[in-house]
C-alpha cells in the first residue's frame, strides 16, 4: 500500500532546482524535467513500435519511476561526476546499493517484487530498447532546458562545452526512429514544446505556496500514483500503462486554457461543461494536428475521457463500472483504463500539494479549505479494495 513516506519522498522532486550553478531566466525543477522526459519517452516508444520494434511499456514506465527515485536521493551529485562513477562498474554498484538502502523503508510497502525490479534495473545493460528510449528522452529534455538557459548565459563558463556534449548525446540515439523524426519534422517538435509549456503553468497560481508546482510536474505525480495503485489492484499490463499515461496527459488541455481551479469551474451552472467542450475543440484544432492520426484515439482517452472507466469491445469504446472492468475486462485485449482511479490519484496529489504548502508556512485559507475538503470527500473512498482513508489517516 502507498504510504505517506513514499508520497512525500516523490514530492521532494518538486523542491529540487536544476542547473542551480547557472543563471536561469525561469526556475527549472526536477519533477517537471522528469515529467517532460516521460512525455518524450512516450513519443519515442510509439515511433519505435510503428517501426516494428517491441517495447515493454511497463518496463519503461517503472524504469522512469526508479530513475526519479534515484535522482531524488543523489540530488547534489553533478552530472559529470555521476557519469564518471557510472563508467566504473564497481563504484556504480556501490552507489546504487547505497541509494537502495536509503529508499528501502520508503518503497518496501510496495512489495518485494517491486523492490527487486528496482534493484535489477540499475544493473541492466544500456542497450535494452526501453533503457535507450529513456536515455534519449532524458538528454532531449535536458537539451530543451539548456536551450532556454543558454540565452541568459551567452559566452558563459562551460556553455559551449555543455551545448556540444548534449548535442552529441542526443545525436548518439539517431538510430531511434523518433529522434530522427523529431529532428526532421517540426510538428513533432512542436508537440514536445507545447507539452513543455506546461512546466511554466503554475498550479494554485493565485496562492503563495512552497514549493510551487507546475501542471506538468503535477501530472507526472498523478501518473506515478495511478500506476502504483494499478499494481495494487493487480491490473493487467495494458491497464497499468493506460492509467499511467492518463495521469501524465490528463491536464494536457490546460496548455490551451490554463489551470482553471475547480471552485471556478463549479461556480456557474453549466460552466464546467462549457469549458470541457472548449477544451475538446482546441485539442482538435491545435494538438491532434501535431500527432500521427494513429495516436488520436489514445489521446482522446487520456485528455477527453480522462476520469471515466472505459474498455474497448469489438472496436467500440464503452464506459463500465469499476467492478465490471476488473472482473470482466481486466485483459490487454480490451484496452481497459481506470479513469476513476486516476481521479482519486489527482485528488491525492492536490491534497499533498496543499499539505506541503501549509507545512512550509502558508497561512492561506484556500489551502486549508482545499486540504480539509479533499480529505472530507476522499476519506471514505474505496476502489476495488483500495482504502484511501488509510492513506489520508497517515497525515493525521
Amino acid at each position: 500500500m502507498i504510504r505517506k513516506a513514499l508520497l512525500l519522498k516523490l514530492f521532494d522532486a518538486a523542491y529540487m532546482q536544476r542547473w542551480n550553478d547557472k543563471i536561469r531566466p525561469v526556475e527549472l525543477i526536477e519533477l517537471d524535467k522528469q515529467a517532460h522526459k516521460m512525455v518524450i519517452a512516450y513519443s519515442l516508444a510509439r515511433f519505435e513500435e510503428e517501426a516494428g520494434n517491441i517495447v515493454s511499456w511497463r518496463k519503461m514506465i517503472e524504469a522512469g519511476i526508479f530513475e526519479l527515485l534515484q535522482r531524488i536521493v543523489i540530488t547534489d551529485l553533478k552530472p559529470q561526476i555521476y557519469y564518471k562513477i557510472k563508467a566504473d562498474t564497481r563504484k556504480y554498484r556501490q552507489l546504487t546499493e547505497w541509494v537502495y538502502r536509503e529508499l528501502k523503508t520508503v518503497i518496501s510497502p510496495l512489495g518485494k517484487a517491486f523492490c527487486k525490479r528496482y534493484q535489477e534495473h540499475f544493473h541492466e545493460g544500456e542497450e535494452e530498447i526501453e533503457n535507450r528510449i529513456l536515455s534519449a528522452a532524458h538528454f532531449y529534455a535536458s537539451r530543451w532546458e539548456f536551450q532556454i538557459l543558454e540565452r541568459a548565459n551567452p559566452g558563459g563558463y562551460e556553455i559551449d562545452e555543455i551545448r556540444a556534449d548534449l548535442d552529441q548525446k542526443v545525436d548518439s540515439f539517431r538510430d531511434l526512429r523518433g529522434i530522427a523524426l523529431l529532428s526532421a519534422e517540426r510538428r513533432f517538435r512542436n508537440f514536445i514544446d507545447l507539452c513543455g509549456q506546461l512546466r511554466f503553468h503554475s498550479r494554485w497560481a493565485h496562492l503563495h505556496r512552497i514549493p510551487k508546482t507546475s501542471v506538468l510536474g503535477h501530472s507526472l505525480y498523478v501518473a506515478i500514483l495511478s500506476y502504483l495503485f494499478s499494481l495494487e489492484i493487480k491490473a493487467c499490463s495494458r491497464r497499468c500503462v493506460n492509467n499511467f499515461f492518463t495521469g501524465l496527459f490528463h491536464d494536457l488541455p490546460e496548455v490551451l486554457t490554463r489551470d482553471i481551479i475547480s471552485p471556478v469551474k463549479r461556480s456557474v451552472e453549466g460552466l464546467q461543461d462549457l469549458i470541457k467542450e472548449y477544451e475538446k475543440e482546441r485539442l482538435e484544432q491545435e494538438i491532434y494536428g501535431l500527432l500521427p492520426k494513429e495516436w488520436h484515439r489514445d489521446f482522446r482517452m487520456f485528455a477527453e475521457l480522462e476520469f471515466e472507466n472505459i474498455v474497448t469491445v469489438d472496436g467500440k469504446t464503452q464506459t463500465v463500472p469499476a467492478q465490471e472492468i476488473h472482473e470482466k475486462y481486466n485483459d490487454d485485449l480490451f484496452n481497459p483504463r481506470d479513469g476513476e482511479l486516476a481521479r482519486r490519484a489527482d485528488q491525492l496529489a492536490a491534497f499533498v500539494e496543499a499539505y506541503a504548502g501549509i507545512r512550509n508556512g502558508s497561512t492561506s485559507p484556500d489551502l486549508q479549505y482545499a486540504k480539509a475538503n479533499i480529505r472530507g470527500v476522499e476519506q471514505e473512498a474505496q476502489y476495488l479494495g483500495l482504502n484511501f482513508g488509510e492513506i489520508y489517516s497517515d497525515f493525521d
